[in-house]
């Protein structure tokens, strides 16, 4: 396998350890069931293992049956063992302390496939380079793309972007992870796959609290619109190829995220847009990914006002309608200069 280790299973059927027992974990160690795969699931509390054993997750998934064949374990240890792959769906903020935990226990040479969407708050750093400093001499990949965990777990009809440097992997992993209803592309482009998906909570947020403060969807598709062209302009600086910005982990995802409450960053913006109560709704990544966007647009100098209000209404610097405002009664220029 391009790469990574040979492997002796037949070619249908890694062994593909999936680390995080939450709604998308769950739902893609049963994408990977239904791809051929023996999968085990590793969760950090025995009652998600349980329930996975007993067909149901009701805490992330409810009312969703989960297929019998999915190996629970909260030994995370013993969900690598023998590996062909890792898919990792710990939330980006938690990413180093797991990637320092699984260091000891990771086969060597296999791919780990990042699943997890965000920016590093403290570092600035894309997830992929804190692979690379923790895990160098494993080959990264990241899977991403419009896609709610429920309609994964349900089997609907999804697409996806699988990507690595390496496209030869890129392409390996996509046919593998594909199965009925569930479409794999893939990439040579990680950099912007990985920009396309922190960036589009930042605007989930936006359009949530838009809608949320009752301003209108004409607001919100304009809102959506331009914070595309701040997306393409932070993933231009960091290389991304404007054809993967424009696809399925860029646009794609973009308008599915900013378009239902499904979207834990939506519904977190409707909630703040309604006055509601904000603790103890779902975790929310574009919350602490807000905060470095606008932090390197400014390193950057780049123009991203979108970005800049989100993390400034997020710390409490300026009201929604305060933003809105500031928006509205920027200078007026072409579209192709805004």
């Amino acid at each position: 396998m391009t790469g990574s280790k040979a492997s002796d299973r037949d070619k249908t059927g890694w062994r593909v350890a999936v680390l995080g027992g939450g709604a998308w974990g769950t739902a893609l160690a049963l994408a990977m069931l239904r791809a051929g795969h023996d999968v085990r699931l590793y969760a950090r509390d025995e009652e998600t293992v349980a329930a996975i054993h007993r067909g149901e997750n009701p805490r992330y998934l409810p009312g969703i049956a989960i297929e019998p064949g999915i190996a629970a374990t909260s030994d995370i240890g013993a969900a690598l063992t023998d590996a062909d792959c890792v898919l990792a769906v710990a939330p980006a903020q938690a990413l180093r302390a797991m990637l320092t935990t699984i260091k000891p226990h990771m086969p060597k040479g296999i791919p780990l496939v990042l699943c997890a969407k965000g920016i590093e708050r403290d570092t600035g750093a894309l997830l992929s380079v804190i692979v690379a400093d923790i895990l160098p001499e494993t080959p990264v990949a990241a899977l991403s793309g419009p896609s709610f965990a429920a309609d994964v777990a349900r089997s609907l009809p999804t697409a996806v972007v699988v990507a690595a440097r390496d496209d030869a992997l890129a392409a390996e992993l996509a046919a593998r992870f594909s199965a009925e209803n569930l479409r794999c592309y893939s990439s040579d482009d990680l950099i912007g796959v990985e920009i396309g998906g922190a960036l589009k909570n930042v605007f989930a947020i936006a359009a949530g609290a838009v809608t949320g403060a009752g301003l209108g969807a004409s607001a919100q598709a304009a809102m959506v619109t331009r914070g595309f062209v701040e997306l393409r302009r932070i993933g231009a600086s960091f290389g991304a190829k404007p054809e993967t910005l424009m696809g399925l982990s860029g646009l794609g995802d973009l308008l599915l995220t900013c378009s239902s409450a499904q979207s834990r960053n939506f519904a977190y913006g409707l909630a703040l847009g309604q006055g509601k109560p904000l603790a103890g709704l779902p975790l929310a990544e574009g919350v602490p990914t807000a905060a470095i966007a606008a932090r390197i647009a400014t390193e950057r100098d780049i123009d991203a006002p979108i970005i800049t209000a989100v993390s400034a209404i997020l710390d409490g610097t300026i009201t929604i309608r305060q933003a809105v405002s500031a928006l509205m009664t920027r200078p007026l220029k072409t579209e192709a200069d805004i």
